[in-house]
């Protein structure tokens, strides 16, 4: 009995001593939650039919993002999980969520087989674009026509070398877009070069070709943001999209110019052209809109104001007696807390 309980007791002092080669972060959770009032100048919901805050007059919930992450010696994995209306509207493009109103944002994994090179599997957050779904990540509050357009995540595998802190290289393999399960199988390849030739600049060019939205295409897509000085920012996006056989796509432009006066109080504008492509039966059409957007900070708790414009020649909108305009405006307030 004696020589049994020293055993144990040496099998559970190697298992500690590995345990603590091993080095293990805590769990972190982080995330936010939000909610907003629009009101639309022409009274009309969903006047201007980008992604989120789609209601009228009213004070409505946004969503609530929970973020789990975890690192193990080399490996690592993140899960982040939404609830609410903002990501319902992403759930409603993934058949296998049924369109619920809980929603899967992210789900993978990371193993760092060296300090240069990683590979990552699961359900990710896109690499295309510059705004991303969770309202922390952006400026503005309401979403740009590049943003609506996807895609939103990318289900796959993908490999990423770091040649330095200034250039890496990601390749992968995925499903179609926006879906935990593929419908066509493992049906896109994507990469991305990442550059940052000074400090404060860094520029990713994207390319994503496969099964997405709408059909079989590819999608070339420039984000970059500059920190020209402390109180400067300048980010841009511009994406092209075209899909096989003259099926449509689109393409467009979107300027980020920002200033912070203060650590709390930021000013920024955002500038975008976009138009779509023929389809056989419908004709291209092209949009512009300029939102004006304050951020204003205690803690962890973000203010929004925000005044959108928008204008299309064909006439898409809607005036307050329901006939047709080509213009359409609103203002929000909304209130993003982090944590």
């Amino acid at each position: 009995m004696k020589k049994f309980l020293t055993a144990i007791f040496a099998m559970a002092g190697t298992t500690c001593a590995l345990a603590q080669e091993t080095p293990t972060s805590p769990l972190e959770i982080s995330g936010s939650v939000d909610t907003y009032f629009k009101y639309d100048f022409a009274k009309q919901p969903n006047n201007i039919t980008t992604s989120f805050a789609t209601d009228h007059n009213s004070v409505s919930l946004g969503m609530i993002d929970l973020v789990l992450k975890k690192t193990t010696g080399k490996a690592s994995f993140v899960g982040e999980l939404s609830f609410g209306p903002r990501g319902q509207e992403q759930s409603l493009l993934d058949a296998s969520s049924n369109g619920s109103s809980f929603h899967i944002q992210n789900l993978y994994v990371n193993y760092d087989f060296t300090d240069q090179f990683s590979i990552t599997a699961g359900y990710m957050g896109t690499f295309v674009g510059y705004e991303v779904i969770s309202p922390v990540g952006n400026f503005n509050y309401s979403t740009s026509y590049l943003f609506t357009s996807g895609p939103f995540q990318n289900a796959g595998i993908k490999a990423t070398y770091k040649f330095s802190d200034k250039v890496s290289l990601m390749a992968g393999l995925f499903n179609d877009w926006n879906v935990y399960t593929a419908t066509r199988g493992v049906s896109s390849i994507g990469g991305q070069l990442m550059v940052s030739p000074v400090e404060g600049w860094t520029a990713y060019i994207n390319v994503l070709s496969g099964a997405g939205g709408g059909g079989y295409g590819t999608i070339e897509d420039l984000t970059t943001s500059y920190q020209v000085t402390d109180k400067f920012k300048l980010g841009l996006n511009a994406a092209n999209y075209d899909i096989n056989n003259d099926g449509g796509g689109y393409a467009g432009v979107a300027l980020y110019p920002q200033f912070a006066f203060t650590d709390a109080v930021s000013l920024g504008l955002r500038g975008e052209y976009f138009k779509t492509k023929n389809v056989a039966g419908f004709g291209a059409t092209k949009y512009t809109a300029v939102t004006l957007t304050a951020n204003i900070k205690s803690g962890g708790l973000t203010f929004i104001p925000e005044v959108r414009l928008d204008h299309n020649g064909d006439k898409p909108f809607f005036k307050e007696n329901g006939l047709a305009a080509p213009n359409a405006g609103q203002f929000s307030l909304a209130a993003v807390y982090a944590f």
